[in-house]
């Protein structure tokens, strides 16, 4: 289990820790009442799913998304790690061990499109998508596709990577991860959007060119940040839909600060999505946090075989019935 300690970083940069470790130790973290008053939970429709390491060795993502789908939750997100160096000096492996699903996890949108042939109704999303180890015409093109095959199901998490040798053997200096992640993220918007896109800025630069397909949902697919913070509020009133305070931590962002950088862009700050992911697996908890303006409740499953995940699946059924009936 990592430190507590090191979970403040790790969920700055949107990293997703093992399913049954992160829900023990945010269970115990003080809600954050005043800071998280975004909207009132009456007037929103709470909406459940899950996320998992998908792996060679865990259940497989396709017979995980029908049950989650046969259990009538609304959601199934999958994180990614392109690779894991062997250079384990990070302080996020204090004692040089890396978790095995972090080495082994599939390609989120293979997974993602596979999952969309075999379910109707679910959100398909990354949990989340590291933009700066990808090709932000590639990348275009697989969002478009998932949210194609998926008929508009899919959410797009991103973030920009918190392990700095995976960030850079994909060229990308660790510093600049965000502002790479930034022009990315609009030159996409671009291509989702017109139908001979170019982009001219300091890390994407393309001339007018034809890209399809694409994506069903208008403008592209919503786009979650999963971030804590104190540069996010700007980030989602530029370019994003919805936050992930991963465990509901605010580290330095702040709701306050969203709307205020929602206000001077001329958005509608209740249009964002508050998505709690991580969410701890007690009743009493998540009405708690339903009343901090939390819409969307994601609970993590661990990277294991069908019978220790389902038995955690069915908790998570329990609970969001409770709570709808």
């Amino acid at each position: 289990m990592v430190p507590q300690e090191s979970f403040s970083h790790l969920l700055e940069v949107g990293v997703l820790w093992n399913g049954e470790a992160v829900a023990l130790n945010f269970a115990r973290i003080p809600r954050y009442t005043k800071t998280y008053q975004l909207q009132s939970a009456g007037r929103i429709k709470m909406k459940f799913g899950a996320i998992i390491f998908a792996t060679d060795k865990s259940i497989q993502p396709i017979e995980l998304a029908t049950e989650i789908e046969g259990r009538g939750l609304d959601s199934f997100f999958v994180p990614e790690h392109t690779h894991i160096p062997t250079d384990t000096s990070s302080p996020f492996f204090p004692d040089g061990k890396v978790p095995d699903m972090y080495l082994r996890t599939y390609d989120p949108f293979v997974v993602l499109g596979a999952c969309a042939a075999v379910t109707e109704k679910i959100s398909l999303g990354t949990g989340i998508c590291l933009v700066s180890q990808r090709h932000p015409i590639t990348l275009a093109k697989e969002v478009a596709t998932v949210d194609r095959l998926s008929n508009g199901r899919f959410i797009f998490g991103i973030g920009a990577g918190w392990n700095q040798p995976e960030v850079e053997n994909h060229g990308v200096p660790f510093a600049k991860r965000w502002a790479v992640t930034r022009e990315r993220i609009l030159a996409m918007k671009q291509i989702w959007t017109e139908e001979e896109p170019e982009f001219h800025g300091d890390y994407v630069n393309f001339d007018k060119m034809w890209s399809y397909p694409k994506p069903i949902q208008k403008g592209g697919p919503p786009i979650w940040i999963g971030s804590n913070s104190k540069y996010v509020p700007d980030r989602i009133a530029e370019y994003a839909d919805g936050w992930i305070p991963i465990g509901g931590r605010p580290g330095g962002g702040t709701v306050e600060g969203v709307k205020e950088a929602c206000s001077k862009r001329g958005r509608n700050y209740e249009d964002l999505t508050l998505a709690y992911f991580m969410a701890p697996l007690e009743e009493k908890l998540i009405r708690n946090h339903m009343e901090e303006g939390y819409s969307h409740f994601v609970f993590a499953l661990p990277s294991e075989g069908r019978d220790q995940v389902l038995p955690v699946l069915d908790t998570i059924e329990k609970i969001a019935n409770n709570i709808r009936s």
